[in-house]
Order: C-alpha cells, then sequence, then structure tokens
C-alpha cells in the first residue's frame, strides 16, 4: 500500500511516518525540507522575504523530489505528506499573502490586496494544482489525516499561524474527498496513532509500539532542523 500521512503544519506528521515505518517495516518515503530547498532557490532570504516565483520553484522542486522517492517505493511506502501539501500551502497565500504573518490583521472572510503578484501566484498555482492532483490521485491508495490537536511549532522558520493552518487544514480533506481517496483522521497519542492505523489497514507488527516511538523520535532528533539562512548552497558542479 501507497499510504500518505497527511496533516498540516506542527500536526506530526514527519514522526508518525517514521514511527509508523518502524511499526509496520513498511519503508518510509520523503520529500526535501523548504529548510533544505531554500538555500538554492534564494540564497541568503528567508521564506518571509521570498517573492512569490521564488515560492513556485521550491514548490515544483519539492513536488519533483517527492515524485521521485516515490517512484522508487512503488510497491509500498508510508509518506510524509504529499504534492497536495505544496499546492495547498502556496493556494491558501492567495488569500493570506506570501508572507502570512504580514495579514494577521484582516478577519476571517477578508483577503489581502489582489495585485498583479497575487494575481499570477493565483493562476500559476491553480495550473499546477490540477497536475498535483492527478499525481497524487495516480500514486496514493488511502491517506491518514492528523488533525490539528498539536500545538503549532513557533520556530521562526515557517511564516505560518493558526488562520493559515486551519484554512490548509480544511482545504486538504475537500481535496482528499474530491479526488475520492480514501482518508481516515487518526488523533491521540503517537503510540494511540500506530495501533489506530495499523489496525484500519490491517499492517504487519514488526516490532513493540514503544519500541517504535523511541526509534522515531531518536531519529527525528538527528534531523537538520538548522535555518535556511545558517545553511550554504551547494556549488555548482
Amino acid at each position: 500500500m501507497r499510504l500518505g500521512i497527511s496533516g498540516t503544519y506542527s500536526a506530526g506528521k514527519t514522526v508518525t511516518a517514521m514511527a509508523l515505518s518502524h511499526f509496520t517495516g513498511i519503508p518510509r518515503t520523503r520529500a526535501m525540507t523548504m529548510r533544505e530547498i531554500l538555500p538554492e532557490a534564494a540564497p541568503g532570504k528567508t521564506l518571509e522575504q521570498c517573492t512569490a516565483a521564488e515560492l513556485l520553484q521550491m514548490i515544483v522542486v519539492r513536488h519533483v523530489d517527492r515524485a521521485v522517492h516515490e517512484s522508487r517505493l512503488w510497491d509500498g511506502f508510508v509518506s510524509d505528506g504529499s504534492s497536495l501539501q505544496e499546492w495547498i500551502y502556496g493556494s491558501v497565500r492567495v488569500t493570506v499573502g506570501i508572507n502570512p504573518n504580514a495579514s494577521l490583521h484582516l478577519r476571517d472572510l477578508e483577503t489581502v490586496e489582489r495585485t498583479p503578484e497575487i494575481e499570477f501566484f493565483e493562476s500559476v498555482m491553480s495550473q499546477l494544482g490540477n497536475a498535483f492532483k492527478r499525481h497524487v490521485k495516480s500514486t496514493f491508495d488511502a491517506f491518514v489525516h492528523l488533525p490539528n490537536e498539536l500545538p503549532l511549532t513557533t520556530d521562526g522558520h515557517r511564516p505560518v499561524n493558526e488562520r493559515f493552518r486551519s484554512m490548509s487544514d480544511e482545504l486538504l480533506m475537500r481535496t482528499l474527498t474530491e479526488l475520492a481517496i480514501p482518508y481516515h483522521v487518526v488523533g491521540g497519542s503517537l503510540p494511540e496513532r500506530l495501533d489506530t492505523i495499523a489496525e484500519i489497514f490491517a499492517f504487519p507488527r514488526v516490532m513493540e509500539v514503544d519500541r517504535a516511538v523511541s526509534r522515531a523520535l531518536e531519529e527525528y532528533a538527528q534531523l537538520d532542523v538548522r535555518g535556511e539562512t545558517e545553511r550554504l548552497p551547494s556549488p555548482v558542479g
């Protein structure tokens, strides 16, 4: 089975995918993070400083990286998110702006000014959405969607807020319904999530749940979470 772990910022996708892979023995696929992509795409900039064109470059790079890794594990994998994440995070920025934290003063039904940059960004995101949806529809058998029950991590890297997260979460679930891809909303503690997911899909259990969680937490602690401006672009050639 090709299973995606869906959810928005700080929902716990990464550590859940890691733990589920250890728990079931199903290999995990991943994509480069924005932290890894940004020094190449916009050297010296933070996400808040990026233009619409630079964001589009990073969205496409991350989608391609996902597709390559997914194709290598076609017989079955657990994925930390999907290309829907990139499309949705970009699409919501049409409403809240390229830097979502700059529009915190807006009320729920208000949108940022329709500048030429925003109109261009919306048009391109709409077309990318068509391609990304087709890819996800043909690639994934099912999704587990993690609700926004964990606090939003404020790490100074991701320019997001609760409004942005809620809008993204709603659009994610609407899109999975639109694509007719089966999905199950699974919350609770990490051990509870693993047991529930394994039961839903009748997955094998190759180790004790506590050991799977422990290994995932150790793996997660090894991730390079340096900010984008602390990283250097790879030398060309």
